[in-house]
């Protein structure tokens, strides 16, 4: 892409932000809107309707960005949970690292790039004519001294990037911690998930499973509910809650039978016997040590049978896995698997489908009676600057939802670790479809055949990932600005109410949405990872990042205090997801770096770089050992504190 190209998609985004911005601001105070725009604030009370007409109601301001920036994280924690609070402190780790990355890239990298002339024909005065590798790696001369600077500047990057990985975990994981501690007991947290109960012959699910805990846990065991196939969530919700009031009851009356079967409780709870029961329980205890202890002891010498897990919360339980076997779930995720690699193979068609359009030549020679047409300057311009993004955009636009649904299909019993494991196959699958194919998309064979060669792999990405830096910087212009700013749009929601609102009968009756985390944090950790990669080979995609950042920041914190309800609470599991993006983000960078400066032909560059990942790879296994076990299980200690 050259240097007018790249103005073209900056102007086209720049302009759909500022309308974006400005309908949203007007639209956002008319009251037939706060359901799209304040559902939540809706939901609770406190969005006040006016009374009359005002003129400053047609007016945008910009008001709601003092609002959304003025709350602490205090605040946002009491109000959106842990949950959103681990999603914001992602993007001000973002906002940290490339706020350094850019005054190197800017004030160091970029001079000492444009100062190389490797590039031929390089007409500094009309500039807007040339190939952005001008500011690129590609121009400093091969062997030159130059290049130690980027050597240098990569270290430096690494030691920074690890230094905020190492305190933001530290204090994400002391914040976990506290927020248990602070918080109420819950129902959820004296109760296990048993399942693959096995049933003798002659006797019920809820006879083995009183039988079975009576024995192996009799001075901690309360009591159980079996899991029916029609079982619905309200039973379990009232059932927990009772069990709750129950043990409080039991503590607070010394002199009264300290605890009650639940089979006398159970016959509060309406339901139809007649429905068939599933191999699985909630078990309850008498206390959050017992229930943590069952959880991780094995219970049966064969560990296909009492499989334990933490009970979810009950608005975040997910019923259909909950009568799968073992085996079940096993081939489940197999299949699922299977189901993950063919979207990846059906996604590659886009791909060079885009990569086609970023190619002109290329494409006069697929299509010649466009040729008249693509010497147009501005088509060309808006061909190669704007619409192989907005294709891409629209084509990965079907991605989390497809991950969502192919999630729930592996027997996860709660939407928050569905959530999770789409958060997981959504960054993986965009870090290979959408960086890998892009930047090494000759051919799909070729593509096969790359990662075949493993030790050819740094000199490929040297060779291929530079020469995709244009491509990207649009590419965060058009799925970083445009689509951030979108959403605080809202666009389909918008849409959806003007078309739905003649044939509602109460305005009342709406849903408050929660936060699409599986959707959003992964596009944050791909921008992440296109500034690594890039922080030395072209930095002027770090300005871009920027902007996307800070607009994600206020966005995104509009959103959780206007739009999104949180629907569970995971107790920031999120973190170590972004952690070992990050990891993955600069080992990525090193190996490039290693291959680009041997292909630059610097002297002891080998040496120079090999100790980069493996020094990497050392500080990621110590924070799992230091900070991993914390978000898998609580301590000892915590349960003593509460």
């Amino acid at each position: 892409m050259i240097v007018s190209g790249l103005l073209t998609s900056v102007s086209i985004n720049f302009a759909l932000c500022a309308i974006f911005f400005i309908l949203y601001s007007v639209l956002r105070k008319q009251p037939g809107n706060y359901k799209v725009y304040a559902p939540r604030l809706l939901a609770e009370g406190r969005a006040e309707r006016p009374s009359r007409f005002k003129i400053f109601r047609l007016l945008p301001t910009a008001g709601w960005i003092w609002n959304a920036w003025q709350p602490s994280e205090d605040d946002l924690l009491a109000y959106s949970g842990l949950d959103a609070v681990v999603f914001m402190r992602i993007i001000i780790f973002s906002l940290k690292v490339f706020s350094i990355a850019g005054f190197i890239g800017i004030f160091v990298l970029i001079p000492v790039n444009c100062s190389g002339n490797q590039l031929q024909n390089i007409d500094l005065i009309n500039i807007s004519n040339n190939s952005l590798e001008i500011f690129s790696i590609s121009n400093v001369n091969n062997g030159s001294d130059s290049l130690w600077i980027h050597v240098g500047a990569v270290y430096l990057l690494t030691i920074i990037v690890c230094y905020l990985l190492f305190t933001e975990y530290r204090y994400i994981a002391s914040k976990r911690i506290d927020y248990f501690c602070s918080l109420e007991p819950q129902p959820n947290q004296f109760t296990i998930l048993v399942s693959n109960i096995p049933v003798p012959k002659g006797s019920t699910v809820g006879q083995s499973v009183e039988k079975f805990f009576s024995e192996n846990h009799p001075n901690t065991y309360l009591s159980h509910v079996v899991v029916h196939r029609k079982s619905k969530m309200w039973t379990v919700t009232n059932a927990a809650k009772k069990i709750y009031r129950r043990i409080m009851n039991s503590i607070k009356s010394a002199n009264e039978p300290q605890f009650m079967r639940y089979g006398q409780l159970e016959a509060n709870v309406k339901k139809d016997h007649s429905r068939e029961e599933v191999r699985a329980a909630f078990v309850s205890f008498k206390s959050r040590y017992g229930a943590a202890v069952a959880i991780h002891m094995l219970q049966a010498n064969n560990p296909t049978q009492w499989l334990t897990e933490p009970a979810p919360e009950p608005q975040d339980v997910y019923w259909p896995f909950f009568s799968s076997t073992f085996m079940g779930r096993w081939i489940s995720r197999l299949v699922v698997i299977v189901g993950c690699m063919l979207l990846t193979i059906v996604f590659l068609i886009p791909v060079f489908i885009v990569q086609g359009l970023t190619n002109l030549a290329q494409l006069e020679t697929y299509f010649p009676f466009l040729q008249g047409i693509l010497t147009m300057s501005i088509v060309s311009q808006v061909i190669t600057g704007y619409l192989p993004n907005l294709i891409l955009q629209v084509s990965l636009k079907i991605v989390p939802p497809i991950m969502k649904l192919l999630s729930s299909a592996q027997g996860y019993i709660s939407i928050s670790e569905i959530e999770r494991s789409a958060t997981h196959k959504v960054i993986w699958f965009t870090v290979w479809n959408v960086f890998f194919a892009n930047v090494l998309s000759a051919s799909a064979f070729s593509l096969i055949f790359i990662f075949l060669e493993f030790k050819d792999i740094p000199s490929k990405l040297a060779v291929s990932v530079p020469a995709q830096a244009s491509f990207f910087i649009a590419y965060v212009m058009t799925l970083g600005w445009t689509s951030t700013s979108s959403e605080l749009f809202r666009v389909v929601p918008f849409i959806a109410s003007l078309i739905t609102k003649p044939f509602v009968k109460n305005p009342d009756d709406f849903t408050v949405p929660s936060f699409p985390y599986h959707q959003d944090i992964p596009k944050i950790l791909f921008f992440g990872l296109l500034g690594f990669t890039y922080f030395f080979l072209a930095p002027l995609i770090i300005p871009f990042l920027l902007g996307y950042f800070s607009l994600a920041y206020i966005i995104y914190r509009n959103q959780l205090l206007n739009v999104y309800a949180p629907k569970y609470e995971s107790g920031g599991k999120f973190w170590p997801v972004v952690h070992d993006s990050t990891i993955f983000s600069l080992v990525l960078m090193q190996f490039i770096a290693f291959g680009i400066f041997t292909l630059k032909k610097l002297p002891h560059s080998t040496s120079a770089t090999l100790p980069l990942p493996i020094l990497t790879l050392l500080f990621n296994e110590y924070c799992r050992k230091r900070f991993l076990p914390i978000f898998m299980a609580y301590s000892t200690e915590v349960y003593h504190i509460v």
